[in-house]
């Protein structure tokens, strides 16, 4: 039979490991902790004194030492495509492209094809090339170079934390296939109708979500047994003749808001599209919010970030269509819709400015320098509600999946099999 005391022989990396006494173990553990302490307040204290000799040395630890997270570790499709569905960065491909068409117009101006590029591979271009020559290649270099420092002169953005979604950049793709949604006429001032589905319950939500945006207006939906139910097709034509831009449907689950379904109506003699489907989690109301405000007419002022892909462009310009495109900067009211691994938080808050107080520090810059012409201001945040995610979950054509006709009716839908590599995201 084996001895019962079998943790005497027992061995490991700590030292509270090699005895099987409980208390020595402890004491011992306590020593180890305590030495370990010790070693890393030692090296805090010799790093601190060779930063402050040499100030690089602390610039490149805080660059060697990035947080390796999955936003970090995102990939992208390795395509040159900008259609719907595929994850490129729009502003990095258009920048490729915005270079090659340089280096084209370059080459082409110099007189010089591919094909005498393919000839003069193996002759050396200082016996080939003449004076003119030579002053010509002088001028395309010079305009290169010239092109690529006013793309260097400009300047970041002031909010490095985040990045806002430049509709700009809008791929020649979705212009083709939304003309009405990507033009270059001036945006209209939205009215939107909101309503719900069949025998709705959460008319409060609703309208907590219809106030949201500007020039809207909530109708509940008939739910009486001998009311005709109308479809939402209908209900869209009825909207569009009477002006509306965007009818907004809420779902609900459990008698809590669940879905929300963007319809954009365009104008006269445009088909009514594209439907946009979100699901929406954790909803929580105003009223819920510790030291919520309360809203007020004024027109906000619109935030969208993190949209970088296609698809996300897409999703930024329909949110960017239900807010009246001049906002009243007296109202101090701003409404954040923020993208995440393709989650959408949504966030209305109220802002002032006041003076920052003596154990509050400046503000500072990504490199760690105090921000010009923010000296002792700060910014206080209240938030007005309500406070929900969404996901997107579907687009279609027309109105709806029901109400879309043709081949290219499913513009674009989620599925589970999208979220299998982790580090690849669709906005």
């Amino acid at each position: 039979m084996p001895s019962g005391n079998k943790g005497k022989n027992r061995s490991g990396g700590s030292l509270s490991l090699k005895t099987s006494n409980k208390i020595v173990r402890k004491q011992l553990y306590v020593k180890q902790k305590k030495e370990q302490g010790k070693e890393r307040h030692e090296e805090r204290h010799r790093r601190r004194k060779e930063e402050a000799k040499d100030p690089k040395l602390r610039e490149e630890r805080l660059a060697n030492n990035q947080p390796l997270t999955i936003e970090r570790k995102r990939v992208w499709d390795d395509v040159d495509d900008d259609s719907l569905g595929v994850a490129v960065d729009v502003a990095e491909l258009k920048r490729r492209r915005l270079e090659k068409e340089e280096a084209e117009a370059a080459r082409l101006a110099d007189g010089v094809t591919e094909e005498d590029e393919e000839k003069d591979d193996d002759a050396d271009s200082m016996l080939d090339s003449d004076e003119e020559g030579d002053d010509d290649d002088e001028d395309a270099e010079e305009r290169i170079e010239r092109l690529r420092q006013e793309r260097a002169q400009r300047k970041p953005s002031i909010a490095p934390s985040t990045t806002s979604t430049n509709l700009d950049m809008t791929p020649d793709s979705l212009t083709r296939q939304f003309p009405n949604l990507f033009n270059e006429e001036p945006p209209v001032d939205p009215k939107i109708l909101v309503t719900t589905h069949l025998n709705g319950t959460i008319h409060k939500e609703a309208e907590d979500i219809a106030a949201i945006f500007p020039n809207s207006t909530y109708i509940r939906r008939s739910a009486h047994a001998y009311g005709h139910k109308y479809s939402v097709r209908e209900i869209a034509k009825f909207a569009k003749n009477r002006g509306y831009t965007i009818l907004m449907i809420v779902g609900e689950d459990l008698k809590k808001p669940s879905s929300l379904t963007v319809i954009h109506l365009n104008g006269e003699d445009v088909a009514p599209g594209p439907s946009l489907t979100y699901t929406i989690r954790n909803y929580l109301p105003g009223k819920a919010l510790l030291g919520h405000g309360n809203p007020t007419n004024h027109y906000p002022e619109l935030l969208l970030n993190g949209f970088k892909t296609p698809l996300g462009i897409l999703a930024a310009k329909s949110m960017h269509t239900m807010f009246p495109p001049r906002p009243e900067l007296s109202g101090r009211q701003v409404v954040t819709l923020h993208n995440q691994r393709d989650y959408i938080f949504f966030r209305r808050h109220r802002y002032v400015f006041r003076e920052a107080r003596t154990t509050e520090k400046n503000v500072v810059t990504a490199e760690g320098k105090e921000m010009e012409g923010m000296q002792g201001i700060r910014a206080g945040l209240q938030e007005i509600g309500p406070r929900f995610t969404l996901k997107l979950r579907r687009v279609d054509k027309g109105i709806g999946r029901a109400g879309s006709e043709g081949e290219d009716a499913l513009k674009w839908e989620w599925k589970a099999k999208m979220e299998k590599v982790r580090t690849r995201f669709n906005l």
